[in-house]
């Protein structure tokens, strides 16, 4: 049996890296998120991934504390190029080749995002790590997600999460909540489920590019989304 997604794009929220800590970068789930990527390496997917910065700064949130928020879009732009590098570092340690690719240039660090060369080494089993989302104030790394997937080709996002899925309400505080199997963007747009901004969702939906909600914290679940199996939530046009 062989995976249905020939190249994804992974949306890694910087919040899924700090595992349960408050701040930071958690090194053993990070590692643990490598060990899921090597596994779907295996089975001849190839992988972009784009990383955000909320466990290191949370832009609106500091716009809406007073700081202007161009300025603070551009510092939540660097944290993801710090979760970009430890995320490389973990993947250099278990063996998995990539590359990071800055929408911001900062050359002594990483390359410029470049599509032609992004698009060669995804060509060459590498793993692509786009860092500082859009490279664009009031863009959020959703936004980056699905213009780098488009950009890139890719067959579907991936937003991996905390949560196993889009649920008719919170399932950490309603047990009774029901996990949505499918909906289309329309739905997830009009029930206003928070899959992703609206931005990401429209252009998705523009563009017919799947997205799957899924958490990462599942072991194997990664595996078993780009096999085709009931795992998440599967969004289409």
């Amino acid at each position: 049996m062989s995976a249905i997604y020939k190249r994804i794009l992974l949306k890694l929220s910087g919040e899924a890296l700090m595992g349960d800590a408050n701040y930071g970068i958690d090194r053993m789930v990070v590692d643990r998120i490598v060990v899921e990527i090597a596994a779907i390496l295996e089975l001849g997917v190839e992988i972009a991934i784009v990383v955000g910065g909320g466990n290191i700064f949370r832009g609106m949130k500091s716009a809406g504390d007073g700081m202007d928020r161009v300025t603070a879009d551009y510092m939540g732009m660097l944290a993801t190029t710090m979760n970009a590098l430890a995320l490389h570092d973990a993947m250099k340690r278990g063996g998995v080749v990539s590359r990071v690719q800055s929408a911001l240039r900062i050359d002594q660090v990483v390359e410029p995002y470049i599509r032609g060369k992004a698009l060669r080494y995804l060509e060459e089993r590498k793993v692509v790590v786009f860092a500082a989302g859009t490279g664009n104030p009031f863009f959020t790394t959703d936004t980056a997600a699905a213009l780098r997937g488009m950009e890139m080709s890719a067959n579907i996002v991936l937003k991996a999460t905390k949560v196993d899925g889009i649920y008719t309400s919170d399932p950490l505080t309603n047990p009774d909540a029901k996990r949505f199997q499918k909906l289309t963007f329309d739905e997830a747009i009009g029930k206003n489920l928070q899959v992703m901004d609206a931005t990401a969702l429209t252009l998705c939906r523009d563009q017919k590019l799947p997205i799957n909600v899924f958490s990462i914290f599942k072991t194997g679940a990664l595996r078993r989304v780009v096999m085709g199996e009931d795992e998440g939530t599967l969004v289409v046009a």
